[in-house]
């Protein structure tokens, strides 16, 4: 190729519109020497400006061929468009730019602690996508939102399942208390009746139906019933009408009964956080009992696996870690029981040392886990682990005031949009969906409802934490809200 572009007095590139926004032979061309005849798309037009080229317009063919006679109908003008170019294409060879790239990564090396060190604190708004509800309301029938997606369709095989409707629930509830959306208030009743047919006689929760709505288990598992109540007491606290408060409050007691029979840490955990939310609105001497009970089980496991180099509720991290340090942390804000608050920051910094130690947020995989005294699985990584991140760091800030949290909540929610071990976003800018999570090979493309409502439950954290004023280092720094 570099022996015809250098053999050729006048090369030519005649796009038809500007949204040709570059074109490597056109470069190329500039780097040997030719007179570059071009369209005025934005690349040309940059380019061959100070006469190292010439342009024409769009779908004029008869300029073109008049500039084509002129150049090769006099000599001397034909030849200073050539020797500009060429001396221009020199200051744009890879041995010059890869210098700068060089230069530019000696000097961020160089001053690495110093960047690391540097007092200035701003959460950058403006990157924030569009919020929009639309690719949650693409998933969502009258039964449900749909569990699984075939890409950024909707998968009906899959049918519906408890833990994403319980999201679901949760995640219109903040739409609507931070944006008064009407979208969202048509919605929230949908989920809520989808909870309400999963409750058993007992009050027990399903978590399986079928796109026939037919039942597919008999009891879900204690993690969905967790999440249920979790939706539950985060709906009696944040219901927009009393009708939805009285309504959720009979679901939430119809299932207390089946707190002493969890035997799953998460289940305790993401239970835990409903009954906190539920005791903000409701202060019941009952159900405080029956979350101390529940957080003290949490306290007992930390205290069980706890060791000098390993400072965690079991002996290994596997999923959604994040909410146990953060089930403590609620419960301590409701409860005043120190220990709470001290083990969910100490366990939080463990988590830490391992999820962002790189500079990013790099959860633990979920092929293979952490084990103690093993390497951590760096993937499959999920969208519900940065979720339960994000919602735990912004949690610590309310307990501490440390704005230092707030900076790694933003840190750890950047993962969806590329700040991650593969410089991949999980956001989908195209269908408003998120991806199902990080693989070896890349991106799984499928945007089920468990990371799209994972990923709108981060977002919707960050917008309430860019409310707020902080004082870092003495600095008041105030983040404007993106919507």
């Amino acid at each position: 190729m570099v022996n015809y572009l250098s053999a050729a007095e006048i090369y030519i590139t005649p796009y038809l519109n500007e949204a040709q926004i570059t074109s490597g032979t056109l470069s190329y061309a500039i780097g040997a020497g030719a007179a570059v005849i071009s369209t005025p798309y934005w690349h040309a037009q940059e380019l061959l400006a100070n006469n190292r080229g010439v342009l024409f317009d769009f779908n004029n063919h008869k300029k073109l061929s008049e500039i084509v006679i002129d150049l090769l109908s006099n000599d001397d003008k034909l030849q200073t468009i050539r020797d500009n170019a060429f001396k221009y294409g020199l200051d744009l060879r890879y041995p010059k730019i890869g210098k700068i790239y060089k230069e530019i990564l000696q000097n961020t090396l160089t001053n690495k602690k110093e960047i690391n060190n540097t007092n200035n604190f701003f959460i950058d708004a403006e990157i924030l996508p569009t919020f929009t509800l639309d690719y949650v309301k693409r998933l969502t029938d009258d039964t449900g939102i749909v569990q699984h997606a075939k890409y950024g369709i909707p998968n009906l095989k899959e049918g519906y399942c408890m833990d994403d409707n319980a999201r679901a629930l949760i995640m219109v509830l903040m739409t609507y208390n931070q944006f008064k959306s009407k979208e969202a208030l048509d919605l929230l009743p949908i989920y809520l009746s989808f909870i309400q047919y999963m409750q058993c006689e007992d009050g027990n929760f399903r978590n399986f139906l079928s796109f026939k709505r037919e039942y597919l288990d008999e009891v879900g598992t204690d993690d969905s019933f967790g999440r249920t109540m979790w939706a539950l007491g985060f709906m009696v606290c944040n219901s927009p009408n009393s009708s939805y408060k009285e309504f959720a409050r009979e679901l939430f007691f119809n299932s207390l009964q089946h707190l002493d029979k969890l035997t799953h840490l998460r289940g305790y955990a993401d239970a835990a956080i409903g009954l906190s939310h539920y005791l903000k609105s409701y202060p019941d001497e009952e159900i405080q009992l029956k979350l101390v009970a529940l957080c003290d089980k949490l306290v007992a496991s930390y205290q069980k696996n706890k060791t000098k180099n390993w400072n965690w509720f079991e002996e290994k991290m596997t999923y959604d870690n994040a909410i146990l340090p953060m089930a403590l942390l609620m419960a301590f804000e409701v409860t005043g029981n120190f220990i709470y608050k001290e083990i969910g920051i100490e366990a939080l910094t463990f988590l830490d040392e391992h999820t962002l130690d790189k500079g990013y947020y790099n959860p633990i995989g979920n092929d293979g886990w952490f084990y103690l005294s093993k390497e951590k699985a760096v993937y499959d990584q999920q969208a519900i682990e940065t979720m339960a991140a994000v919602m735990m760091y912004y949690q610590a800030y309310s307990v501490t005031q440390d704005v230092t949290f707030i900076k790694k909540m933003f840190q750890t929610y950047l993962w969806f949009l590329g700040e991650n071990s593969l410089r991949i976003p999980l956001y989908d800018h195209e269908t408003n969906g998120c991806c199902d999570g990080l693989t070896p090979v890349g991106l799984n493309r499928n945007q089920g409802a468990e990371s799209t409502l994972a990923y709108f439950i981060a977002h919707l954290t960050v917008l309430k934490a860019l409310e707020k004023e902080y004082e870092f280092d003495e600095q008041p720094v105030k983040a404007k809200k993106a919507i």
